[in-house]
């Protein structure tokens, strides 16, 4: 089961350095969102669509979704980053916005092969959206550290 780590750092240099980091970015000192199977592309870039009102394509295309900061190379773990725009839309959502983008999250056929239902994408989304409010208000940007 992968772990995918959602945090926040100050620039992709900082991001990437959690790799030197045993244990990711919770070790590093970075404010963290520890999750299991919540895959920083394709699934990330759904919640995107759902809360942007836009296709899963225009969400995978835009600047960061989903890139790959980290040398491929690098055995276990990698960082790659969340776009500007989901940071934004999380960091602005209400309680309410995150209930009604959780149905339609848990419904997507990767978290539906996880098992992940509507109570958890809530929680998820209430995490995901205290860490982009977070590094909103200290300039920072989001990234997740996948290790498999």
């Amino acid at each position: 089961m992968p772990l995918c780590d959602y945090f926040s750092a100050a620039d992709d240099h900082t991001a990437v350095a959690v790799l030197q980091t045993p244990g990711g970015p919770g070790q590093a000192g970075l404010d963290v969102v520890f999750l299991k199977n919540i895959d920083p592309v394709v699934a990330i870039a759904q919640l995107e669509a759902i809360m942007t009102s836009c296709s899963y394509e225009e969400a995978s295309e835009r600047p960061r979704s989903g890139q790959l900061l980290s040398d491929p190379e690098d055995d276990g773990a990698f960082v790659v980053s969340l776009t500007d725009t989901l940071t934004a839309a999380l960091a602005s959502a209400s309680q309410d916005d995150l209930v009604r983008f959780a149905e339609p999250w848990s419904k997507t056929d990767e978290l539906r092969q996880i098992g992940v239902n509507v109570e958890v994408t809530a929680d998820v989304l209430e995490a995901l959206a205290g860490l982009a409010q977070r590094a909103q208000a200290s300039d920072q940007r989001l990234y997740c550290w996948w290790a498999l």
